[in-house]
């Protein structure tokens, strides 16, 4: 499978592993890591979240796991061939029995179907091994103190995500209402969270300005990674 090529990295694809996508790019390009010195990934795929969020922080160290043992091999491979391998490392793990010292950041575009039929990217796209409950759950656990927990999950699972996070004694400190195109109605949220409460800060996205057409915005957010045909 091709490989995805960045301006400071190349992610390598598998038909085994999830491939390069927009939610992955668009995570890794919004999660704020100010400030962030241990990160956690929670199922990390190809490694496209952890390469980005590395290139940002040159100051963080970044743990990915995932429970998919190709992704592992592939994530891996992926690190090792870029310029941050030396604060990249990732293990195979469920999350559910994970357990480590406590993270500054958990970041995850975790699987958001319910279970169905289809078996292509089953673990990665259903909530199989890991829902939303357990990663929110879990997530708390391993938060630091002052530490924020970031997603990005499908616009109308926003309510029942919150809900879930507010009982976990997450707060809601920063969402991102992403529509695909300009007019029509937000598909995807990035929601992050913090133990400590503070006002909630809202933005808005649009990724094309028309069809096949990124708009200024999403240029603008992803113009340290995106070649754009240079």
């Amino acid at each position: 499978m091709k490989p995805f090529t960045f301006q400071q990295f190349t992610v390598n694809q598998s038909e085994d592993v999830f491939r390069v996508g927009t939610d992955g790019v668009l995570l890794g390009a919004l999660a704020n890591i100010s400030d962030k010195k241990r990160i956690l990934e929670v199922g990390t795929g190809s490694g496209l979240i952890s390469l980005m969020l590395a290139q940002r922080n040159p100051d963080c160290q970044i743990t990915a796991i995932d429970i998919n043992e190709k992704a592992v091999l592939l994530a891996k491979e992926n690190f090792e061939n870029s310029p941050f391998s030396d604060r990249l490392s990732v293990m195979q793990s469920d999350f559910k029995n994970f357990h480590d010292e406590a993270y500054d950041l958990i970041v995850s575009n975790p699987p958001y179907f319910d279970e169905n039929s289809s078996a292509k990217d089953a673990v990665a796209r259903q909530k199989i091994e890991l829902d939303f409950n357990d990663l929110i759950r879990k997530s708390s656990q391993l938060i630091s103190d002052k530490g924020t927990f970031c997603v990005i999950i499908p616009f109308e699972s926003g309510p029942e995500f919150i809900s879930e996070s507010h009982q976990q004694q997450f707060q809601l400190i920063r969402k991102v209402n992403i529509a695909g195109i300009i007019g029509s109605k937000p598909k995807r949220l990035i929601l992050e969270f913090s133990k400590t409460k503070k006002v909630l800060i809202e933005e808005h996205l649009t990724i094309e300005k028309s069809p096949r057409q990124y708009s200024e915005q999403y240029i603008e957010l992803t113009k340290d990674f995106h070649v754009f045909g240079k």
